[in-house]
């Protein structure tokens, strides 16, 4: 998994295990910015890790709807937290988004990222990805 990140760009990876246990209200600054598609305790971890002036975007509620923090990290660091709708989003903000993408994100990167897979594959997928074995996406083809 390292060597299929680093080949994404990540130069640092930490165990995603160190960001689930409940942590304090300020921690040490170590984001400038995130993305948290986890939620719940992963993402009060983030907001109180960042940096001062940095930003997190939540996008994603894998961990769960919770959000157990403080506004410690809002108020002392100046850190703001946003949220990323993929359901409401107007047309025209998903083409400019869709139209980044498409400029910058290499097309064999995609194809490393991605895989399909048939509907027969569901509940084996599932208990895969609720144990961390799926990275990427996975489409999941309904007539196949």
């Amino acid at each position: 998994m390292h060597d299929y990140l680093a080949s994404l760009g990540a130069s640092a990876l930490i165990d995603r295990a160190s960001l689930s246990e409940k942590g304090g209200p300020l921690q040490k600054e170590r984001w400038a910015g995130v993305v948290d598609s986890v939620g719940s305790t992963t993402l009060a971890n983030a907001l109180s890790q960042t940096v001062y002036g940095g930003a997190v975007a939540a996008c994603g509620l894998a961990g769960g709807a919770d959000l157990s923090t403080t506004v410690l990290p809002h108020i002392l660091r100046s850190v703001a937290l946003l949220g990323i709708d993929s359901v409401m989003a107007p047309t025209q903000k998903r083409l400019r988004a869709w139209q980044t993408l498409a400029t910058h994100l290499k097309t064999e990167k995609i194809e490393t990222m991605s895989r399909c897979e048939p509907l027969s594959e569901l509940p084996s997928l599932a208990q895969d990805i609720v144990e961390g074995k799926i990275r990427g996406r996975v489409v999941v083809e309904v007539g196949r």
